[in-house]
């Protein structure tokens, strides 16, 4: 399936055999290097070149790729390039995409990926191990689901669900089938981001009692789209696959999808659930007790029907909060940064910007520690922001397949972030406030609300444990 929209700058960047090698020799040194910074203590003499050697040892996970258009594109790139994997499928409904992706991988890792349109019909192959989903939002969880009951692992890219229903029955397919889910909340794999979470845990601010992350953009107009015949590269009822379906519109796809509720879920879940993640996992909460949204399409009179301005609100029952502020169509920045978070405690605060570092102030506003980053990020490059942090949060992905290792973003966790924006989005489309039961998440005394806890799937697709 797929999903954002085309970028050259990774065909660039992998255009020769010697800078394919010299990337797949930066990341193994990232990965060693990582690996003896959390390691050092279990595998004292150890070096970078010997940890990699492991590493390049080590059998290799064969997975296949579903949707491969842009962020696909990217990740295919990034399992190409580790060492112990080999992509061996490319399943998207555009037929341009798929070439393209084919070509590049194969170039990377020297062997040819099948083509095969229908994700699916690639799950039928034994010899894969794990099903990598970078699909439109509708698609997340159902593929998921599929691919668990076929045996596979999963890396499932943000957000973990269309709707909340979908998020329970991932959840619950991944207890049935036993396979390893991780969601695609790099950050969580990203050292120093790592390292910030952790004092806040540990105290360095006091209590931390309240959290505010934020997004900023200045995305387009996507104008009023035109009913037109389907491209011939495009199987639309397959993407369409579970969302009841819709005429064909020339400004749908590849990208502008994320803005219509059919398949969508707008910038809060799109980049949200990066930051709200990174708050919930600092102040150490699951599900809230009550949650407010105001916001709205402000900045254009489009087809773009979630809100392009947001605020989230939620408060939880052990007397913390947290906000989030999208704004989709205006780049001014907050703090300095177009992506972030900070927590606030009794006795300073934490900042982490969209990067791997972080700084940490007094309660007088004076910078008393800053742990700065070497790699290089952009947080608004749609397709590919990190690669190299990324491949960090890939092998944790293998170590879960392989050895049975702790998932640094497991679904349970990964649905109760996704959970968190979906309330959002469900308040601003239905008064702005939601009572919540901080057990379960559920919503409470709001049947309106309730209504969309789940949606209607197209006759036939409807997913199922």
């Amino acid at each position: 399936m797929s999903e954002k929209r085309d970028n050259q700058e990774i065909l660039a960047s992998h255009n020769t055999s010697s800078s394919n090698d010299s990337r797949r020799d930066f990341i193994k040194k990232t990965l060693a290097g990582t690996a003896l910074l959390s390691f050092g203590g279990i595998l004292p003499g150890f070096s970078p070149k010997s940890y990699a050697n492991i590493i390049g040892a080590n059998e290799k996970v064969r997975v296949g790729m579903m949707g491969v258009n842009s962020r696909g594109l990217a990740l295919a790139s990034n399992y190409a390039l580790q060492p112990n994997c080999e992509v061996i499928s490319i399943s998207d409904v555009d037929s341009r995409a798929a070439v393209k992706c084919i070509t590049t991988v194969e170039g990377l890792q020297k062997s040819k990926p099948a083509n095969i349109p229908d994700f699916r019909k690639a799950l039928e192959n034994k010899d894969m191990d794990a099903l990598v989903i970078a699909a439109p939002d509708h698609w997340h969880a159902p593929a998921a689901i599929l691919a668990s009951k076929a045996g596979k692992h999963v890396y499932l890219e943000k957000p973990c669900s269309h709707n909340p229903n979908e998020g329970e029955l991932l959840v619950a397919a991944s207890k049935k089938y036993k396979n390893v889910i991780q969601m695609g909340n790099q950050r969580r794999s990203w050292p120093n981001v790592a390292a910030a979470v952790k004092e806040v845990q540990n105290g360095v601010i006091g209590r931390a009692y309240f959290a505010k992350g934020w997004y900023t953009n200045n995305r387009a107009s996507i104008g009023i789209g035109k009913e037109t015949a389907v491209p011939e590269w495009l199987n639309y009822d397959l993407w369409q696959g579970p969302a009841p379906r819709v005429a064909y519109k020339d400004n749908l796809i590849h990208y502008n999808w994320h803005w219509l509720w059919n398949w969508g879920t707008g910038e809060a879940l799109n980049n949200g659930t990066h930051m709200v993640d990174l708050m919930r996992w600092g102040l150490g909460v699951e599900y809230p007790t009550n949650v407010t949204s105001s916001g709205g399409r402000f900045r254009y009179q489009d087809d773009w029907q979630t809100p392009d301005t947001q605020v989230i609100n939620w408060n939880f029952d052990n007397n913390t909060a947290m906000t989030w502020e999208g704004r989709s169509c205006n780049g001014r920045t907050i703090e300095g940064s177009s992506v972030g978070v900070v927590f606030y405690g009794d006795k300073g605060s934490v900042q982490i910007d969209g990067g791997n570092e972080y700084k940490v102030y007094d309660l007088d506003n004076k910078l008393v520690k800053h742990v700065k980053n070497d790699l290089p990020i952009d947080p608004r490059n749609k397709m590919n922001p990190s690669q190299a942090l990324d491949a960090i949060h890939i092998q944790n992905f293998f170590d879960g397949i392989k050895k049975g290792s702790a998932l640094n973003a497991e679904i349970v966790g990964g649905h109760q972030s996704t959970l968190l924006c979906q309330l959002g989005n469900i308040a601003v489309r239905t008064g702005g406030m939601l009572e919540v039961d901080p057990k379960n998440g559920h919503i409470k005394n709001n049947k309106e609300a309730a209504k969309l806890w789940k949606r209607e799937y197209q006759k036939g697709w409807e997913p199922t444990v």
